[in-house]
């Protein structure tokens, strides 16, 4: 099989989508040597490090036309690189249908509020579009929690839609650490909908009691709420992820309030840490934690789960245990197998 996979998430620095996009290409060229995978894009990236040599780099727009990617470029390239499928890594699908194609739909959040994705226009147009014309042959989400409600939404055949849970890296693990201050962590996108200021006025509240910090790991959206300053507010930015291990490890608890996901890769990633674990009761972190994280449905939750552990920190280590046994029920490698199963129906149904 000749599987082109959409590289564009590759363009940015971090985030769920450039993670989902490198490990899931890695796996899929690691398990499946036979086939040949072919990252393509019309903007510049860099291929994994790491990379089988069957996963590959396509090419991007040859001319003015092509610059017209979607409509025209991309089905030029793909007929140049003989692929028998396309996968959309981020909710899209050549406009063309000249071979089956599978889209993966992360979440809803485009649809769900606009304050929390300010730059989201074209992918609340275009991808009803895609899916209701029937172009994408195969839905693929990142867990059943979304695979419901995308269904619902834009009345996808069930049988065309198919939960292909996430993983974290292999770099995630747990390791021993002697953080010389207590803090909370997050770790993800500053972005509206993680709930970020939710968190600061949660932990603001334990910080008057207890001496914990707390800091924020992530690249900053363009829309990300304005904090001030703070005594013991830590915003770093960006970090390496043998740092943020690092910092799963040590904090006293990874914090993960987030309005709405669709997985939640974070928390996973905290888990195989052997972090402690506080979430919102979103459906999809609910479904991905497995009872091995606290989860907290209101302010005040999230409050008294901070302020326990902060009072006593030798709560969190079940929870640890916990993280660690849940963590090891995901794979990329199952992801992967799972994935080639969703291109084999792909091809089956075209």
């Amino acid at each position: 099989m000749r599987v082109a996979i959409d590289a564009t998430p590759l363009t940015l620095s971090s985030g769920g989508l450039r993670r989902y996009t490198v490990e899931l290409s890695i796996a899929l060229a690691a398990n499946f040597p036979g086939d040949e995978f072919f990252l393509v894009s019309d903007q510049p990236f860099e291929i994994p490090m790491g990379a089988p040599g069957n996963l590959k780099r396509g090419g991007g727009p040859r001319n003015l036309a092509e610059r017209r990617w979607w409509i025209w470029g991309l089905d030029r390239e793909l007929l140049r690189l003989g692929a028998d499928l396309f996968h959309g890594t981020d909710f899209a699908v050549p406009y063309l249908p000249r071979r089956p194609s599978v889209m993966t739909v992360h979440d809803l959040s485009p649809w769900m509020d606009p304050a929390w994705h300010s730059a989201a226009d074209r992918v609340r147009k275009r991808t009803p579009y895609l899916i209701g014309l029937g172009l994408a042959t195969m839905v693929v989400t990142d867990s059943e929690a979304v695979r419901c409600q995308a269904v619902e939404r834009f009345r996808i055949r069930p049988d065309r839609a198919r939960a292909v849970p996430l993983a974290a890296s292999r770099q995630f693990h747990a390791r021993p650490t002697a953080p010389s201050t207590l803090y909370f962590l997050y770790a993800g996108t500053l972005e509206p909908r993680k709930n970020i200021p939710g968190l600061v006025a949660a932990w603001q509240e334990v910080r008057r009691r207890h001496q914990v910090d707390l800091v924020l790991a992530g690249r900053a959206r363009t829309d990300s709420p304005q904090l001030s300053p703070s005594p013991g507010l830590h915003i770093v930015g960006e970090v390496s992820d043998e740092r943020l291990a690092e910092l799963f490890a040590g904090a006293l608890a990874f914090v993960y309030p987030s309005h709405y996901e669709g997985f939640g890769l974070p928390v996973l990633e905290a888990m195989q840490c052997g972090a402690c674990v506080i979430t919102s009761q979103d459906p999809a972190i609910t479904e991905v934690a497995g009872g091995g994280a606290i989860q907290a449905g209101t302010h005040e939750e999230l409050v008294s789960a901070m302020m326990q552990l902060a009072e006593h920190p030798e709560s969190a280590e079940p929870w640890r245990a916990r993280a660690l046994r849940r963590a090891a029920k995901f794979s990329w490698d199952r992801t992967a197998q799972l994935t080639r199963e969703v291109y084999a129906e792909a091809l089956r149904y075209w």
